[in-house]
This record gives structure tokens, C-alpha cells and sequence, in this order.
């Protein structure tokens, strides 16, 4: 592919973060969902974590701009209805909670206090022996491991509730909370998200401890500063216990939009000191004390025999995490290791499904084959691979099995299921969990079916496979399904990427490549070439520009004038695809000007219109696409994949955003007749082979690629490959006894 080089600019794929009352300000769900956008450099550049920017893109929300907007971000919904959402949430907090049982059977809970003792400070011990060389890893790590507990026997699962909405705090409380947040000199928007984040007696915490604040979603830790100096005075400063303790919890919060689910210990203590505790050690110490975090220790290679020579040490890594993330990554492999060991419910003859896997294309044969014996499944493939599973699908079905398919949001469902001829068994992850959409639970609380399929399992967080893995019946089988090349997910972890290494279940490779000259680029792609393709319908065209100025300005023409005229895609059918939120051609100023161009208007609501495209966040890392409908008392209507929501007044800030430019892991899950991917110069930093591989290859008939990157683009494809995630799936999956 050849491209016209132009200037680059100097200016960072983000903006710079607004006022520090407007991040502080920032809402509950913001906080949640787009917290790596406010982290940024402390942890992803100590962790060698996705770029900032691309960590606030994988949670698709950000730190709004006005905090009175961002104060009403933990309202409730109305108690008539509850949303897909809420009840999403509250199944997952049903599931967090049994799964929190399970910890406390296999161990009891730290000892707390403000020193060190007991276990955690033996272990402790070990880990700075073993740093500073004073003691080999064999040594120090000689006591042999607690044995792991198989999975657990089956027992009645909770079902999802739909739940009234958390309990508001007492006036009293709220009042208490406010006064104690006007002393600090913090903004009063921040009363309600404060109330809802420390609980009863938030305002005593609050005094006691105020670096607390840091609990708050889209707070920073010069902001927690200046908070603790207004209330402390003289008795504030960065060698404060109680900040060091704030501060580390905050860097592990920080590093899980980034992909992270425990960050190695040098790697904390470095993002430590440069957020300026000066002793970082005891930081650590104070927070694994109070049992705010875990300490690890992994072999580095877990598949790797035991030493014979007791003097031999073993690589180890030593790894901090948050309770909430090491629950979900050991749930989610005592699961796989249930699946994977348990045989399958016969449902069909041996000569039933080999006929079955007769009667179908090869490759979508080997994959009946494989899932006929098998409780866990791996297929991987482009686009047209998802023909494959949409075989399995109805071969199933004709074998008498309760099969669903499930995907990350409403575009991939609705594309599924018209692949698999109309299917109805299709539903979203959100909506399968929560009860919304699916075959419902049966009286043992485990989704009510004999086989799920997840058809982009890429985009699978840790808590959410965790979640779907153990609301499966004993028996059932699960295939996962999806495209390795493209971007992981927008939450904690690598899932289907850990397992495709792991190698603990048979993986399908479909053969089945994706068709014309889009098919042909995006498979170089995937490859490490950036090749030059013939188009001679003008599949992809390439657009050279000198500056972000010109490509907002070409971006406009093509998606309102040249692709409906020369390609025939009208401009509600094209996507724009861009690197970041931020900068002179991010999302925010290409949706102005596509707003501008397409459904100029006043933006009353928020700054929205009927007839405006968006994209909502329901819950931090989900995003659908869609229209707004109209505006009332009520909140704001949109459509969305053919529903109707209603999103409060309160909530709009914070989770809606235009929607004629996304980035590329809010489109990851989504397919358009046409993209537009927009490389400005300002944004080469955050380009990687899974970027460029993801967003080309989100368009089926036309791609526009409007190029200002110079030699960045070629470049990335050729050497810059995914980031890589601190996770210990392969960890706990080699710990697991499987048959393989």
C-alpha cells in the first residue's frame, strides 16, 4: 500500500485533563470506566501498559468536563423499571459475593493493623530477600504451597435480581459528608459519590483518612493532596501511612483498564515513587496489612518442572493485585478446569454428530467434532470464520440441544444472528447475565442450556468470563470463538489469549479467509505486512493529509459527500474510526464537526439533538450505538440496535458521547458497510498491529483510510504487536489438573 508522507505534529493523542474540580468531580460511572484516562503515565508507563489513551478508550468513558453533571452520576434508576444495566450490575455483585466465600473457605483474612505481621509480613520478607539477593527464591519460598481446592461440588447459584436500586444514604450522612468535603475545599458535586463509595460513616472515614477521597472514581492524588492539607494542615505530608496506602490501592485501580490484573512488584513501587511516596516498600506493607491488596509469587515458566537441586532456584515473579480481580482470575480457572474435566452431557449419538460434522464444511466439521467430546472449545478466525460456529449452531439445535450464542453488544448479536439465518437463541453477554435476554436460570441458578457459544470471546474481561464460566451447568459446553488479531478487551485481563496459550482444550483454526481486497489487506495486516492491494471497486482508498486540520476537514467530505456518491453507503451506514478521545482530530472534534455537518442544531440536551448518532456506555467497557429519539423530563431517548433507552439527565454526561467517530476498541465488536479510519500525526504513538488490524477491518464494502501518520502506519503493522497484560490465568490454569 503505497501513501504520500506529510508532516507530522508534535501535540499528544490526549488533551490534557481539564480543571482539577471537574476530574474530581468525575461520576460513579465514569470513575469505573474510564479511570486509566485520568492514571495515565504513573501506571502504563512503570507497567508497560497500553498507552494512556488507549487505556481510556478500552472503558470508553472519560473525566467529563463539568462536575455538576458528574455529581449526579450515582442517582438510581427509576424504580418502576430497572435497566439492562442495573440488572447486569447486580448480577454480577451476586456472583462477586459467592465468589467471595469461596476466598474466605480457602484461607482466613489478613491480619490488619498499622504494622505489618503474621503471613503477610513473612511474605513480605520474602519477596525484598529475594530482590536485594540476599537470599536465593528456593530458600525463601521453601514452606510448599497450600493445596489447591478443587472446584466445588455443584450448589444452588444465586439468580440475578433485579434490584430497586442501592439504598440511598440518610440525609444525615449526606449532610455530615457535605460538610466535611467543604472544609477540604472539594467541590460539592462530589457529596453523592463520596456517601456512595466509603458507606456508613463516610464522613468520620473521610476525616480520619482523607487521601480516602482517592475511592472516588476520576480523583487524582494531587487533588486527594490538596483535600488532606486543607484538613490536616501541619500533619500532612507524603510520607503519611495512610497516603501510601491510598496511593498504591489507586495504582492498582488505575492499572485494570489498561488490561492489568496485578501489576509485578517492582513495577508498583516504581509507579509509587513517582507519584511521590518516599517509601514505597512500606506503603506496600501497610496495604497488604490492611487487606487492601494480595501479594503473589508465580514461577515465571508454571509448566516448568521442580528443580531436583534443592539449592536451585526457581524464577519467580512476585506479583500485587486487588482481591476483586485475583477472585475473578481464580473463579474463572477453577471453571475452565470444571469444563475442561467434566464430560459433556450426551445429548446426540457418536453417530449423530459425525454426521452431523459430515454434512458440514470442513473446518466447521472439525469444530462439531471437537465440541461433540469436549466441554471447552477454542475457534479462531476472520469475519467469514463465524460461519463456522453458526453451523455448529444448527447442528446443534437438530441434535436436540439447548445451544445459545451469546456476543459483546448488540452489533455483533444482530450480525450473528442473521448469519446464522435469523437465529433467536442470540443474545448479548450484558443481557444473557442479567437475565434480560437468554433462557433464563434453572432451579440451581446456572443458565438454563446445554451449549454456549461466545462469538467475539476476545473482548471477554476477566469478571466477565469469570461470570459466564460459572453460571454454566455441569455438563454444558462452552465454545469460544473470535478473532485473535484484533484488540483484547476493554476490562482487566487476556482471556481467550491466555487460554489459546495455555493450550488446555482442542483449538479449531478455520481455513476460511475473508474475501476481496479488504479481506486481502486485513489479513496482511494480521501478518505484519501492510501490502498494496488492487481495488478495483474502490474497496480501500487512501487519503493523504498534511494535518489534523485537513483530516477533520476531508473526514466531513468523505463520510457526507464521497462515499454515498462514489461508493453508494450513505453517511448513516459509514463509521469513523480514530485513535483517541483527545487531540486535533480525536473523537470529540470529528463528532462536532460531523454534528455540524450531518444534524446541526442547538444541542439543548446536553449538548444532544434528535436525530443525533451516539454511543452509550450502560456499564464501563459496553458500548452501544445508536440515536437519539428525543429529550424530555424523563431523561434521553435514544434507539439502540433497535431498543428503546432511556438515559436520566443526570447520566447523560457521563455516558453518552456522539457517535460519528468512535475509537477502535469502542467499534471492536461492530461492522459497518463503510469505515473511515482517520491517522492523524499527533496520534502515531498509540498506533500497534492489533489497532490497525482491528479498525481496518471493522468496514465490509469500503474503507477510507485518511493518512497524515507519515512512515507510523507501516511501521506499527510491521514490529509494534500488543502491549502486553500482566494476568495470572496461565498461572492458575497450569495449577489446575486437566486432561488436556
Amino acid at each position: 500500500m503505497s501513501t504520500e508522507p506529510g508532516p507530522t505534529e508534535e501535540t499528544e493523542p490526549e488533551e490534557a485533563p481539564t480543571g482539577e474540580d471537574a476530574s474530581a468531580a468525575t461520576g460513579q460511572a465514569a470513575a469505573e470506566s474510564g479511570a486509566a484516562e485520568t492514571t495515565g503515565e504513573a501506571v502504563t508507563e512503570a507497567a508497560g501498559a497500553e498507552t494512556a489513551e488507549e487505556a481510556a478508550e478500552a472503558a470508553d468513558a472519560e473525566t467529563p468536563e463539568e462536575p455538576a453533571a458528574e455529581a449526579a452520576g450515582t442517582e438510581g434508576e427509576a424504580a418502576a423499571q430497572v435497566s439492562e444495566a442495573a440488572a447486569e450490575l447486580a448480577a454480577q455483585k451476586v456472583e462477586r459475593e459467592r465468589i467471595a466465600r469461596r476466598k474466605a473457605e480457602k484461607q482466613g483474612p489478613v491480619e490488619s493493623g498499622a504494622k505489618l505481621s503474621g503471613k503477610a509480613a513473612d511474605l513480605l520478607a520474602a519477596v525484598r530477600a529475594v530482590e536485594s539477593g540476599a537470599k536465593p527464591v528456593a530458600a525463601v519460598f521453601s514452606e510448599p504451597p497450600a493445596p489447591r481446592r478443587p472446584a466445588p461440588e455443584p450448589v444452588p447459584r444465586p439468580r440475578p435480581v433485579s434490584p430497586a436500586g442501592p439504598a440511598a444514604p440518610a440525609a444525615e450522612a449526606v449532610e455530615s459528608v457535605r460538610a466535611v468535603l467543604a472544609e477540604g475545599g472539594a467541590p460539592e458535586a462530589l457529596v453523592p459519590q463520596v456517601a456512595a463509595a466509603l458507606g456508613e460513616g463516610a464522613a468520620e472515614r473521610l476525616r480520619a483518612d482523607p487521601w480516602q477521597l482517592l475511592r472516588v472514581g476520576g480523583v487524582r492524588p494531587e487533588q486527594a493532596d490538596g483535600f488532606a492539607r486543607a484538613l490536616l494542615g501541619a500533619e500532612c505530608g507524603p510520607d503519611d501511612e495512610r497516603r501510601g496506602r491510598a496511593v498504591t490501592v489507586w495504582l492498582l485501580e488505575q492499572a485494570a483498564p489498561a488490561g492489568h490484573t496485578a501489576l509485578e512488584l517492582p513495577t508498583l513501587t516504581a509507579a509509587l515513587g513517582k507519584q511521590g511516596v518516599p517509601d514505597a516498600d512500606a506503603a506496600v506493607q501497610s496495604t497488604l496489612a490492611e487487606g487492601e491488596a494480595l501479594v503473589f509469587q508465580d514461577a515465571l515458566d508454571p509448566r516448568a518442572p521442580e528443580p531436583e537441586d534443592e539449592d536451585e532456584e526457581r524464577p519467580v515473579r512476585v506479583l500485587v493485585g486487588l482481591e476483586r480481580y485475583a477472585l475473578a482470575e481464580e473463579s474463572l480457572a477453577d471453571g475452565l478446569a470444571r469444563l475442561i474435566n467434566s464430560a459433556p452431557k450426551q445429548d446426540g449419538s457418536v453417530e449423530e454428530w459425525e454426521r452431523a460434522a459430515g454434512s458440514a464444511p470442513a473446518s466447521a466439521g472439525e469444530l462439531i467434532r471437537a465440541v461433540a467430546g469436549h466441554g471447552l472449545v477454542l475457534h479462531t478466525g476472520g469475519e467469514a470464520s463465524l460461519a463456522e460456529p453458526a453451523a455448529l449452531l444448527h447442528a446443534a439445535e437438530q441434535l436436540g440441544l439447548r445451544v445459545w450464542a451469546t456476543a459483546h453488544g448488540p452489533l455483533g448479536r444482530d450480525r450473528f444472528a442473521a448469519l446464522a439465518s435469523g437465529a433467536t437463541t442470540v443474545t448479548t453477554v450484558g443481557g444473557l447475565l442479567s437475565g434480560a435476554e437468554g433462557p433464563g436460570r434453572d432451579a440451581e441458578g446456572a443458565l438454563d442450556l446445554d451449549l454456549l457459544l461466545v462469538v467475539d470471546a476476545p473482548q471477554l474481561d476477566v469478571e466477565t468470563a469469570a461470570l459466564l464460566v460459572e453460571s454454566l451447568p455441569d455438563g454444558a459446553r462452552l465454545v469460544l470463538a473470535g478473532d485473535p488479531g484484533v484488540l483484547w478487551s476493554a476490562g482487566p485481563g487476556r482471556v481467550f489469549a491466555d487460554l489459546l496459550a495455555a493450550r488446555v482444550c482442542p483449538q479449531v483454526a478455520s481455513r476460511r479467509p475473508d474475501p476481496g481486497p479488504l479481506g486481502e489487506l486485513v489479513s496482511g495486516i494480521g501478518i505484519g505486512e501492510l501490502n498494496q492491494v488492487e481495488a478495483p471497486g474502490k474497496e480501500v482508498v487512501i487519503v493523504p493529509v498534511r494535518d489534523a486540520g485537513e483530516a477533520v476537514h476531508r473526514t466531513v467530505q468523505l463520510v457526507a459527500d464521497s462515499v454515498p456518491r462514489a461508493i453508494g453507503v450513505p453517511a448513516e451506514d459509514t463509521q469513523v474510526i480514530t485513535p483517541g478521545h483527545g487531540g486535533a482530530a480525536g473523537t470529540r472534534v470529528l463528532n462536532a464537526a460531523l454534528k455540524e455537518r450531518l444534524n446541526p442544531g442547538p444541542g439543548r440536551f446536553g449538548g444532544f439533538d434528535p436525530g443525533d448518532r451516539v454511543a452509550y456506555s450502560p456499564t464501563p467497557g459496553r458500548v452501544l450505538p445508536g440515536r437519539v429519539v428525543k429529550a424530555d423530563a424523563e431523561g434521553l431517548h435514544l434507539s439502540c440496535a433497535g431498543e428503546d433507552v432511556v438515559v436520566p439527565k443526570e447520566r447523560v454526561e457521563q455516558s453518552v458521547r456522539h457517535g460519528w467517530a468512535l475509537t477502535a476498541h469502542q467499534a471492536a465488536a461492530g461492522r459497518w458497510p463503510a469505515v473511515v479510519v482517520v491517522l492523524p500525526g499527533d496520534a502515531t504513538q498509540a498506533l500497534s498491529r492489533p489497532w490497525v488490524y482491528t479498525a481496518f477491518g471493522r468496514a465490509s464494502r469500503h474503507l477510507s483510510v485518511v493518512h497524515g501518520a507519515d512512515q507510523a502506519l507501516p511501521r506499527a503493522v510491521a514490529e509494534i504487536e500488543a502491549k502486553p497484560r500482566t494476568t495470572r490465568l496461565p498461572v492458575l490454569l497450569a495449577a489446575q489438573p486437566t486432561s488436556g
